[in-house]
């Protein structure tokens, strides 16, 4: 018998390659207000941190900008309705998905990102989740363990059986708040190099890896 029989995964850089969309809305956004834009390498450390956090590390003097607020509420409604232009599962993730599915493993994903668009690339790319959880009301983010709790509550999940896939520092700390083994994937949003410092559960390299990992 496997040691897990349901998988709280990542987003941004996990399942899905949303670098473009992303960086794409924070330029439109920018660019409206007058401000310098950023190339796609520059904008993927942003990341991981919800778009608040994004936003303030895009705009020139974050959250102190005189109309930080109203860019922050323009970027967050012209993303959710922009999150699907470019926005791509990685090579080989809809395939996994599917075959943990099959395997009978309960899933649900967990991101820092606005939970309508969360809702919404769920129901484009991966209908076999049945429990999407982004950023919300009452839900501190990640890497508080309020996500990852509700997923597994949502999932009727046991800890113990529990697994936490991300491609971040942010995944990692989540998962240890929430008091879960951690997967990091090397394909993602930071280096290999830095996220193997962390020293995960494990490190996988492409989707059939983290297979093997999931089923063991």
């Amino acid at each position: 018998m496997s040691a897990y029989d349901t998988v709280l995964f990542d987003l941004d850089g996990t399942l899905l390659n949303t670098l473009d969309d992303l960086r794409d809305s924070v330029n439109f956004i920018l660019e409206r207000y007058g401000c310098p834009t950023w190339e796609g390498a520059e904008i993927r450390p942003f990341l991981g941190n919800g778009i608040r956090r994004l936003m303030e590390l895009a705009v020139p003097g974050g959250a102190e900008h005189p109309r930080f607020k109203e860019m922050f509420e323009e970027f967050r409604v012209y993303y959710t309705a922009h999150c699907e232009q470019k926005t791509r599962p990685y090579p080989g993730v809809e395939e996994l998905l599917r075959e943990l599915k099959e395997r009978g493993l309960r899933m649900a994903v967990v991101s820092n990102k606005n939970h309508e668009a969360v809702e919404e690339l769920g129901r484009r790319f991966f209908p076999c989740l049945s429990v999407c959880v982004g950023q919300q009301e009452g839900l501190r983010r990640k890497p508080a363990p309020d996500m990852a709790e509700s997923a597994m509550k949502a999932l009727g999940a046991a800890r113990d059986r529990t697994v936490y896939v991300g491609d971040s520092e942010v995944d990692f700390q989540t998962a240890q708040n929430a008091e879960l083994p951690c997967i990091l994937v090397s394909w993602g949003f930071r280096d290999r190099r830095e996220i193997e410092a962390l020293h995960p559960a494990a490190l996988v390299d492409d989707p059939q890896m983290l297979l093997k990992e999931l089923t063991r």
